[in-house]
């Protein structure tokens, strides 16, 4: 008889758990506390014709998407269209824009009429960077980080040596770049990492590769089509989904996993991926012995930031304004010191504005607009209309200013999305967005470990364990999980016949 394993959570990382854990030919049920699949990747309908995708909005790395689905014999575009985004984003600063260019020759003529040299600095960076993304997806990332053994071997060492894992990502763009426009592109993305550009290790660069080599893509109709082609792929494995259907318990015995408790129902299994919210799934559903840390431990970890966010709909079109647009006309470091130092709502804030509907027509009704303002603040904030309101008017008005014209008059839908949901929809713990922050001391061994150390059956995915934060890593997440998993349970077999 075949076993029969849970995941619980259908993010990106358990959607992944569950397809490969079925191609393996075990019975695979997962079960979801919300209505649809997708987690913070879910998309928001509305009766009058938008589509909000509510998280993920910048589809880089193409390679792993295509990697998951060739492990199926499929490709992305059995499922969806792929759009290469030309510019790929714009940043706005105080004074100025900067288009960023897909071309990346074109990219380098940026950049020399911003700084002198930058062009031949640029194509040094990016070869060094790709290097890191080389060594990072192909010698580090789909290890389970169980050991420092795993990463003893002489290659490995050379190629971290070669990554700069011990230099700051701060101190090695600095070694390319002087000018405050370069220096910005260059740093956004470790925002969304979790940490101040100084504390992130310099192996992040393979973001800069990623985004500005590896290009800005666009599934069409939203991110809500590749949740839909994980989940397709998935259910032709044989996976089974259940909906509205909340895990409120993890039920043991003699050091293994023997049911999960579902909306008050137990229901028997042979092991589980935890893919929801790894805080949680410890504290809440696990008794006190079962655990592997405790709350004191989860209090000292640094956390990305959590988010607030408007959905807005629009019923006109507005011409200056990019799919992708990062306002940095504030200081980068002054709002990474308000998340991470001081804790508190940012009092000068950058945020970001996407509006696919400038791509993707059939993402709001014909001449309107489809829009998501986001800003990062520090988990753990307390969060209030209020709050959420005053923040909405200074973007608001931010944005008008750029474009030129009256948007907040032709508002014709409007959600805001802040810590207390993040807890709520996702039982984020502090209401984090983007899991733990990337910083030297939180990478690799040092995450959260992916395996349970009391239950031989458990084993965790997610952005809270390895490989780290964002939809590649979650994909990846759920294949070493399910690897880990499905080991397992053969082991348990071959032990109960001998």
């Amino acid at each position: 008889m075949n076993n029969r394993v849970s995941v619980i959570g259908a993010g990106f990382s358990g959607i992944s758990a569950a397809a490969y854990l079925a191609k393996e030919g075990l019975s695979v049920d997962v079960f979801e506390k919300n209505a649809t699949p997708g987690g913070r990747a879910r998309q928001l309908t509305t009766a009058d014709g938008f589509v909000f995708d509510m998280g993920p909005s910048w589809y880089w790395m193409p390679d792993v998407f295509e990697k998951f689905f060739a492990d199926f014999d499929s490709k992305a575009s059995d499922f969806y269209e792929l759009q290469l985004l030309d510019p790929s984003f714009e940043i706005v600063f105080k004074d100025s824009s900067l288009q960023i260019p897909s071309d990346f020759d074109e990219l380098c003529g940026t950049f020399e009429t911003i700084e002198k040299g930058a062009s031949e600095k640029l194509t040094r960076f990016m070869d060094e960077a790709q290097r890191k993304y080389k060594i990072g997806m192909e010698d580090m990332v789909y290890k389970p980080a169980l050991s420092i053994t795993e990463y003893l071997g002489v290659q490995i060492i050379k190629s971290g040596l070669k990554a700069d894992v011990f230099l700051s990502f701060r101190k090695h763009v600095r070694k390319f770049f002087s000018d405050p426009r370069l220096l910005a592109l260059m740093e956004f993305p470790i925002l969304f990492l979790g940490g101040k550009p100084g504390n992130i290790p310099a192996l992040y660069s393979l973001m800069n590769y990623a985004g500005l080599k590896l290009g800005t893509w666009y599934p069409k109709g939203g991110f809500g089509k590749t949740v839909e082609a994980m989940k397709d792929i998935a259910e032709q494995q044989g996976v089974t989904f259940h909906f509205n259907a909340e895990v409120d318990k993890i039920i043991t015995c003699n050091e293994q996993v023997t049911a999960l408790s579902v909306n008050g129902t137990p229901i028997l299994t042979d092991g589980v991926v935890a893919a929801a919210d790894y805080h949680h799934i410890e504290q809440a559903l696990l008794d006190k012995d079962c655990r592997n840390y405790n709350r004191n431990y989860w209090n000292k970890k640094i956390f990305a930031p959590s988010c607030l966010i408007f959905y807005l709909g629009i019923n006109k079109k507005i011409k200056r304004l990019q799919h992708h647009t990062l306002f940095f006309h504030e200081d980068l470091d002054r709002h990474a010191d308000d998340i991470y130092t001081y804790r508190q709502w940012p009092l000068c804030p950058l945020f970001y504005v996407c509006c696919p509907s400038r791509t993707d027509d059939l993402i709001a009704p014909p001449g309107h607009e489809n829009i998501f303002l986001l800003m990062p603040v520090s988990p753990g904030l307390h969060d209030d209309e209020s709050i959420r309101e005053r923040y909405f008017l200074l973007m608001i008005k931010r944005l008008e200013l750029f474009a030129g014209e009256p948007i907040c008059s032709s508002i014709v839908f409007k959600k805001s999305y802040c810590v207390t949901d993040f807890m709520d929809d996702y039982n984020a713990f502090k209401g984090n967005a983007y899991g733990l922050a990337n910083t030297l001391s939180q990478t690799a061994i040092f995450k959260p470990k992916i395996k349970n150390k009391n239950l031989k059956n458990l084993f965790y995915a997610g952005q809270l364990t390895v490989p780290g934060p964002g939809v590649p890593p979650s994909i990846i997440s759920g294949k070493i999980a399910a690897g880990l998993l499905h080991k397992q349970l053969q082991k348990m077999k071959n032990e109960i016949t001998v």
